[in-house]
C-alpha cells in the first residue's frame, strides 16, 4: 500500500505484507511504547482490523479508533500479556482525530483485503519480533536476568521472603521451562513473573514463595519493564522447544470462542464469521 496513517500517538505505515508501527515519544503516550519504539507487524500476523467513533470530550465523536488484531499465538508480547493490557497501552490501537474517519475505513478496507485464509487461525509460530537477551528486570523482591539461555534470579536483601533467602539465588535453563507466567502489576493486589518448569507437580507457591517467581511492587516491575521481559523469554523458549511444549494454537472450541470474539467485535462480516465457523466445527 504504501501509505502513511499519523495517530495522536503513533504512526502506521503500510506496505505489502507488514505495517510498520512507529511509536512517539512523549508525557501522553504509554511507557510501553516508549519501549517498543517501532515494530514491524507482518500481515499474516493480523487476524483482522476494525474502525470504530470514540466518544471525547462532553460526548463528542471526535475521535475514530484504528484497531488491528494479533493472531492468536503470532506475537510474544501479546500472548504475554495475555488480555491484561490496558486499552490506552493496546499497541495495536491507533487514535486518530475524527475527521480522519474515511482514511482510516480505506486504510482498514486495504489492509483487510491482504490478510490470507488463515487469518482467523491461531500461528504456529512467533511471527512478530521482541526485544531480545540480554535483559534485566528490577522486581521488588529480586532483580532478574535473562541472556538467552538461562534466567537467574538475585534475591533482594530487603524484599525478598525468608523462604526466598535461605534458597538461595537461582538459575533456570531454558531447557527445563515450559512456559511464563506473566500477571501485571497493575492488577489488584499486585503482579509477578513466575516461570513453569517442566517437572514441576502440583500447584506452584505463592509468587512471594516460589524460588521461580518474582514478585512486583510500587516502583518495582512495571509494564513497561516486565512485559517485554517476560515476551523476550516465551520467545526464546518457542524457538528452542516444540510448538506443543509452550502455549500455542488453541484447540477447536477456543478458535470458536476467538471466532466469535472477531465477530461481535466486527472483525469479521457475517458471512466471514458462519463459513470459519461451520469449518472449524467440522474439523472439531
Amino acid at each position: 500500500m504504501g501509505d502513511v496513517l499519523a495517530g495522536n500517538h503513533a504512526v502506521w505505515e503500510f506496505d505489502s505484507d507488514s505495517v510498520l508501527i512507529r511509536f512517539a515519544r512523549g508525557m501522553r503516550t504509554p511507557r510501553l511504547w516508549h519501549v517498543l519504539g517501532e515494530r514491524r507487524i507482518p500481515l499474516e500476523a493480523l487476524s483482522g482490523v476494525s474502525v470504530n467513533a470514540a466518544a471525547g470530550a462532553m460526548g463528542r465523536r471526535d475521535t475514530v479508533v484504528l484497531r488491528a488484531a494479533p493472531r492468536p499465538g503470532a506475537d510474544p508480547l501479546m500472548e504475554a500479556a495475555a488480555g491484561q493490557l490496558k486499552e490506552a497501552c493496546d499497541p495495536y490501537r491507533l487514535v486518530l482525530p475524527g475527521d480522519r474517519a474515511p482514511q482510516a475505513v480505506a486504510f482498514a478496507d486495504a489492509l483487510r483485503e491482504r490478510l490470507g485464509p488463515g487469518a482467523a487461525e491461531p500461528a504456529d509460530r512467533f511471527l512478530v519480533a521482541v526485544p531480545g537477551p540480554p535483559l534485566q528486570l528490577k522486581a521488588y523482591d529480586a532483580r532478574v536476568g535473562f541472556d538467552g539461555s538461562a534466567v537467574g534470579f538475585h534475591w533482594s536483601r530487603t524484599g525478598a521472603s525468608s523462604a526466598k533467602w535461605r534458597a538461595g539465588d537461582q538459575h533456570f535453563a531454558l531447557a527445563g521451562l515450559s512456559g511464563v507466567e506473566w500477571v501485571s502489576p497493575d492488577r489488584p493486589g499486585g503482579g509477578h513473573l513466575r516461570l513453569l518448569p517442566r517437572d514441576h507437580a502440583g500447584d506452584p507457591a505463592p509468587p512471594d514463595h516460589d524460588l521461580a517467581a518474582a514478585v512486583f511492587g510500587v516502583g518495582y516491575g512495571a509494564v513497561h519493564e516486565s512485559l517485554p521481559f517476560a515476551a523476550a523469554v516465551l520467545a526464546a523458549l518457542r524457538e528452542r522447544a516444540p510448538v506443543g511444549a509452550v502455549p500455542g494454537p488453541r484447540p477447536s472450541g477456543d478458535r470458536l470462542q476467538h471466532l466469535s470474539e472477531l465477530h461481535s467485535t466486527g472483525l469479521l462480516t457475517d458471512a466471514e464469521y458462519a463459513a470459519l465457523r461451520d469449518r472449524f466445527a467440522a474439523g472439531a
